[in-house]
């Protein structure tokens, strides 16, 4: 019954100090559904009787403290336990959620001494019959946090659901309020940078509270720089919490509730982010833009007619974004993100642990701005050098220096591309993601072919990057392009290509052995470059 039930911090020779425990990947399970699971026999005998578990933990440690991260059910048969009362301190220490002990081999029943140590220090403690492995007990918990996830995920769909089609009312932000309120089951209160209310929906809360929401809000209100986006408080048993609002109006949403489940946050990110579009002031020539291209595009308008409203008559650079530390990005996140780096136009829902998408359009005359807001005339043909115009082409390489490094992110960048030409910008900025990863580089720009390869022409060189790569199938080919970008670096292609090592030199071994050619050359190398930056 010692054997690891899941993933766990490796216990090796050195041990790390106890960090904050990590946001769980799932909904916490109670105590209760886990002891409602008649098959695995298990009884708390010891202990109070609600926990939440967040993980499961096997450890036959006499001192298991330095490898817990905290909200564990730690699972034990207690080979090495001499001293009931010091194990159990120092699991409470740690955070354990409870202690599983495991009857046989090595105790017939479960010492006296550790049940009063986990009754007298408010463990709860667990006995586990010889016939239940640890594994089933692991088994049964990610069972009920997965029903759990799938619950959640359900639930904040749902809201998101709501929340859309109350922005879509004629009263978008009350409404918005009044649908967050109703998800959460508390407040919503709209406040200015001063603590003023501008608009709030849900049943009223004791004066106390809402002075403590107010100050909380003006701890997230943007009226200097550094402030956080949210902050969270508990006022007796009130949650709070606060979020600023996208803009410079220093809005904020606060909002109050008599619980706080692990779906509420993305719930409320939701709500960020349409209430910091709703708020906005509407007439301004950007929203009207991105209005009027969405309701041309839907009546059957290409991308090159609409693009410029969206902010853009040449050109386009296409951001690939992925969290330094792994984590995924919500909407609220991903649109603080295109906040920094000046465009509204972000793509963060499509899940998956796919990269956040960002397109950022290049200057437009102000003229030109002017004419194609709604209510002007657009039956002129565009201006030569506009999408979709004989003369179009993409603006210089400065306008990429727009891109800059962003705390946190690691971000892959295109180079200014015609409306024409985005599908091909896409794949380039995601290219420029995975080296800056493999890279560990905060941003990548791929530049558009220049020097020496530059003047040949276009036609020919394509000609001539197809025939010398046709033996080479896509993921070969993609696998190649990598691997010589890199300088012929295995690991860090490895990691920019999410395979192991060993699959990279397959791959590379099988290129030399189609193309015939020896990849350790330069001159070879040099060649495959230039072809495959054709692509």
């Amino acid at each position: 019954m010692d054997e690891p039930s899941m993933p766990i911090p490796s216990e090796g020779s050195t041990p790390p100090s106890p960090p904050s425990p990590p946001g769980p990947p799932t909904p916490p399970i109670p105590l209760a559904e886990l002891l409602a699971s008649k098959d695995l026999g298990l009884r708390r005998i010891a202990g109070p009787a609600e926990a939440e578990l967040l993980w499961v933990h096997t450890s036959e440690m006499a001192d298991p403290y330095p490898y817990l991260l905290g909200g564990e059910l730690l699972l034990s048969a207690g080979v090495l336990l001499t001293d009931p009362d010091h194990y159990v301190g120092r699991l409470v220490e740690a955070g354990a959620a409870a202690l599983g002990f495991g009857v046989r081999p090595v105790h017939e029943t479960v010492p006296g001494a550790l049940i009063e140590a986990c009754d007298r220090q408010g463990l709860p403690l667990l006995e586990v019959p010889p016939e239940t492995p640890f594994t089933a007990i692991a088994r049964t918990v990610w069972r009920l946090m997965a029903e759990a996830r799938h619950r959640e995920l359900r639930r904040v769909t749902r809201a998101q659901q709501a929340l859309a089609t109350a922005a879509a009312r004629p009263d978008p932000v009350p409404a918005v309020l009044h649908q967050l309120a109703a998800q959460l089951g508390g407040r919503a209160v709209l406040l200015t940078a001063r603590g003023e209310e501008v608009h709030a929906a849900g049943r009223r809360i004791p004066p106390e509270p809402a002075g403590a929401l107010t100050r909380l809000a003006r701890v997230v209100a943007r009226e200097r720089p550094g402030s956080p986006a949210s902050a969270t408080d508990t006022h007796g048993d009130t949650h709070l919490s606060a979020y600023a609002l996208g803009g410079a109006e220093g809005l904020v949403l606060a909002l109050a509730a008599g619980r706080r489940e692990s779906g509420d946050h993305t719930v409320a990110g939701i709500a960020v982010v349409l209430l910091s579009l709703l708020a906005a002031p509407h007439q301004g020539a950007d929203a009207a833009g991105r209005s009027a291209a969405l309701v041309r595009m839907l009546l059957g308008a290409t991308p090159a007619e609409v693009a410029p409203l969206l902010g853009a008559t040449s050109s386009w650079t296409v951001i690939h974004a992925r969290r330094t530390d792994g984590t995924p990005a919500d909407a609220l996140t991903a649109g603080a993100l295109g906040a920094s780096l000046g465009t509204a136009l972000v793509d963060a829902g499509r899940g998956g642990g796919e990269a956040v998408r960002l397109l950022l359009p290049g200057a437009v005359p102000e003229d030109e701005a002017a004419r194609l807001l709604p209510g002007a005339e657009t039956e002129r043909p565009l201006p030569e050098g506009a999408p979709g115009g004989e003369g179009a082409r993409p603006l210089p390489g400065a306008e990429a220096d727009r891109v800059t490094p962003q705390p946190g992110w690691t971000l892959g960048a295109s180079a200014p591309t015609p409306v024409t030409a985005l599908d091909a910008a896409d794949a380039l900025a995601a290219r420029a993601l995975a080296h800056a990863r493999a890279t560990r580089a905060p941003l990548a720009v791929d530049t558009p072919v220049s020097g020496l390869a530059a003047l040949v022409p276009p036609e020919q060189a394509a000609a001539h990057a197809r025939a010398l790569l046709a033996p080479l199938t896509a993921p070969l080919a993609d696998t190649l392009r990598c691997w010589l970008s890199l300088h012929g670096n295995w690991d860090r292609t490895a990691v920019a290509l999410g395979v192991h090592r060993n699959t990279v030199r397959q791959r590379i071994g099988r290129c030399g052995e189609l193309l015939d050619a020896d990849l350790d050359d330069m001159d070879v190398r040099a060649e495959l470059w230039f072809a495959l930056r054709q692509g």
